[in-house]
């Protein structure tokens, strides 16, 4: 297969969402791994959390989590009932148990009680994802409100820090942690100045953390995706006339879809992956990373 030719490619239609978009109002709609990714036991019986998970690369992962024989509890907010709803049904249809806990992460009660609802539905904890995300394109500083600045890093920033505390107690050695950074930490967009303060956030919290927690054999690291077709992209994260070219820059010349990112997450909660730790992997279609 030529990955050139894989997927789609540029140029796509308008198509503004309200945030936090939805994955079946996508056109084309982005492609997790729902019909292609095929397990091989790399999980079995772990127990997952990951936050994010009704659409795009939580999405992905939590599929592919579960058909490599884990039980995963995704985090969303209400308003993504619908793609959550579609992603239970496919990970009950691999064969295990799927827990959908809705919720807005830039509340700290709620992150605490997410973790401890998580654990007492999955009867423990090996594998914490954050990989919820909000990013708005704001061209000018001078527009930037401070409640969008403030929501960002709550969601980016703040929600790890209270979930990953909260979960800590819960994780033995083996417990794999992974956080969603981005190629903005190492190459930031104009218009993205807030988002990419908080990308950057997320590669210290695996270097810095996967050093407190080495010691206790529990492994942390990042990953940072280039241009990825999600929701988040299509409503705000890029201005419109942004996703009729998405993806067009890269040496491949279109966007990366979730399906294509599932494996590395994979890769990263597995035990025979047991000595990276501190690492920020990129996947970006060739632009590489500083």
């Amino acid at each position: 297969m030529n990955p050139i030719d894989a997927f789609p490619k540029p140029p796509f239609p308008r198509q503004p969402q309200p945030v936090p978009g939805l994955t079946s109002k996508m056109e084309p709609r982005p492609d997790h791994g729902e019909t292609s990714y095929k397990g091989s036991g790399k999980l079995a019986g772990r127990k997952a959390l990951i936050t994010g998970g009704d659409s795009g690369i939580g999405r992905a992962a939590a599929i592919a989590y579960a058909r490599e024989g884990a039980d995963v509890v995704i985090n969303y907010l209400p308003e993504e009932e619908a793609d959550a709803k579609e992603v239970v049904e496919l990970i009950e249809a691999a064969g295990r148990r799927a827990f959908a806990m809705p919720g807005d992460l830039r509340d700290r009660a709620f992150c605490e009680s997410l973790v401890e609802n998580a654990v007492a539905s999955l009867g423990g904890l090996d594998i914490l994802v954050n990989n919820a995300g909000h990013q708005q394109s704001i061209d000018s500083l001078a527009d930037l409100s401070p409640d969008e600045f403030d929501t960002t890093f709550k969601v980016n920033v703040y929600a790890p820090y209270w979930i990953t505390r909260a979960a800590l107690p819960h994780l033995k050695p083996g417990a794999a942690i992974i956080i969603t950074s981005s190629v903005q930490a190492f190459d930031p967009s104009a218009s993205l100045f807030h988002y990419a303060q908080t990308k950057a956030a997320n590669v210290a919290y695996a270097r810095s953390l996967a050093k407190q927690l080495g010691p206790k054999g529990i492994r942390v690291n990042a990953v940072a995706p280039g241009p990825y077709w999600t929701p988040l992209q299509t409503s705000g994260g890029q201005p419109q006339d942004a996703i009729e070219k998405f993806g067009e820059e890269t040496p491949m010349g279109r966007p990366g879809q979730p399906a294509e990112i599932a494996p590395l997450y994979v890769s990263l909660a597995a035990a025979d992956n047991s000595y990276a730790t501190g690492q920020v992997y990129g996947s970006s279609g060739g632009m590489g990373m500083d």
